[in-house]
């Protein structure tokens, strides 16, 4: 009787509060933390927790404040994050099989539809990844040798420097057009001139989306796809520029299958359609048209992107310390002189230039949060219960700063990575590239990159800033995390 007189006088607006009252009570009840699950900040009902920001600056602090295994929530969706190296290396290698799978990341699904290498799971992961990893494997040896695809590609890039004549001029997309003509002597036969404005709109696309895709606002579409993507904002950006960038690798893929001849094959492209022709009674290996279009964005970005950006790094960083540059190349006209080509025989009697570029990784920090993974099956770790299924971030970033396994984690000391006699020594706690099942598939493609281009650069030109043009140490925060635009002087040597 009460509650029925209670309805009979309530208003509209009554009414109104009550259903919100309802809804509220209903989403706290609903998404509540569930028991011995990693802990972290209160959420807002229905949103969770967005206005926490998603640079690894501040995931560095959640981790001060919760530990090293903590979680957010950003709409419905619970997210756990694990940072420093003892926990990250509990994940990825002591857990080898907890955290390998791929969540669905409605920004990216758009276009990748859970296919080619990076975002697909299961059976298809597995044979994709294989297959990718057999072919780069066989382009390591003999004449067609990823190592001389640098050799040439660094003659011409260094080339590209010295048409500059010592001008102020922004490196960012030549370096960019150079590194990416390695994969792509891979994936397509050929490179592409630093000059063709087609390649060049399809690099400037890339690069916005992955600026894009790190940002806050865009990052809300995966809290909120089913009502953001019919509203306007910079993932609709992203998903524009992916469409275009499809539309390019389809026309590779075209002029493949009317040229290809299976007893000739020229590149993956090529390998890939005599796959399919294999694996046509394997349809779950998932070995088709549109797989290959997702794998060849995959094998694109990932062999571009991290490695022309701690190239960029590179340059700053020379130019930020000089001192470092001189040692570099006096080390450089030591072992290798002016007369002949940096090699990767060299590496190892160039300890002091080895470290220099490890710390340009560490420094550089191009993935901080890693690629998102996913707990594949109920598991415990710090402690913490993590069911089957949730999405898991591995700041990769807190790692290369972790302060137990870095003398001086914020400074750049490429002694980090010398002995006491001046040798190169490896760290345990270096990941750049993650670790475990999971790791980048291009980590010994991008390794050479970085010695012969950097090594050759550094052989043939000294880096200088543009006076009262300091590029900033600061960078900007993407997916990746590269250096902001800027101009520099290239002096030939």
């Amino acid at each position: 009787m009460i509650f029925q007189a209670l309805f009979e006088c309530m208003d509209f607006p009554g009414w109104l509060f009550f259903s919100f009252v309802v809804l509220v009570l209903t989403d706290v009840f609903r998404n509540r933390r569930p028991h011995s699950f990693p802990p972290g900040p209160w959420a807002v009902p229905f949103l969770g927790n967005v206005f926490t920001g998603v640079d690894f600056k501040t995931m560095e602090k959640l981790a001060w404040v919760y530990g090293p295994v903590f979680s957010l929530r950003r709409g419905s969706e619970r997210m756990v994050f694990i940072s420093g190296y003892k926990m990250v290396k509990e994940a990825l290698v002591n857990q080898l099989d907890s955290f390998v799978d791929r969540p669905v990341v409605p920004l990216f699904h758009v276009f990748s539809k859970g296919l080619g290498i990076v975002l697909s799971n299961g059976y298809l992961w597995k044979k994709q990844r294989k297959f990718a990893n057999t072919h780069l494997r066989y382009f390591g040896e003999g004449q067609k040798s990823l190592e001389k695809y640098i050799e040439v590609e660094s003659n011409f890039l260094c080339e590209a420097f010295n048409e500059e004549q010592g001008r102020p001029f922004n490196p960012h997309y030549i370096i960019t057009n150079g590194v990416s003509n390695i994969i792509s002597s891979v994936v397509f036969g050929h490179r592409f001139e630093y000059s063709d404005q087609r390649f060049r709109k399809f690099l400037e696309l890339d690069n916005e989306a992955i600026v894009l895709s790190g940002s806050a606002q865009t990052q809300l579409y995966d809290a909120f796809p089913g009502l953001l993507k019919y509203l306007p904002g910079p993932h609709q950006t992203v998903h524009a520029n992916y469409k275009e960038i499809l539309i390019f690798l389809k026309k590779e893929i075209e002029k493949h299958q009317e040229e290809w001849n299976p007893d000739d094959p020229r590149d993956y492209i090529d390998v890939y359609l005599a796959e399919m022709e294999k694996k046509k009674e394997d349809p779950q290996a998932g070995f088709n048209i549109e797989t290959l279009l997702v794998c060849l964005l995959d094998l694109i970005e990932a062999g571009t992107e991290t490695s022309s950006t701690t190239l960029r790094w590179g340059l700053v960083y020379m130019m930020h310390y000089p001192e470092i540059q001189e040692k570099v190349q006096a080390e450089i006209d030591r072992v290798i002189g002016q007369s002949r080509q940096p090699n990767m025989a060299d590496r190892p009697n160039m300890p002091y230039t080895d470290a220099v570029i490890h710390e340009i990784q560490r420094m550089g920090n191009t993935v901080p949060l890693g690629f998102p993974k996913m707990a594949s099956k109920d598991t415990t770790l710090g402690g913490y219960f993590i069911p089957k299924g949730t999405f898991i971030s591995i700041i990769l970033a807190s790692v290369l700063f972790d302060k137990n396994e870095w003398a001086t984690p914020h400074v750049f000391s490429p002694e980090h990575f010398l002995d006491s006699e001046g040798q190169f020594r490896r760290r345990d706690a270096f990941l750049p590239f993650s670790a475990g099942k999971r790791v980048c598939l291009g980590e010994h493609l991008a390794r050479m990159e970085l010695f012969l281009f950097f090594s050759s650069l550094l052989q043939r030109f000294t880096f200088s800033p543009v006076p009262g043009e300091m590029p900033s140490l600061e960078g900007v925060l993407g997916f990746t995390y590269s250096p902001e635009e800027f101009r520099m002087h290239a002096l030939p040597r």
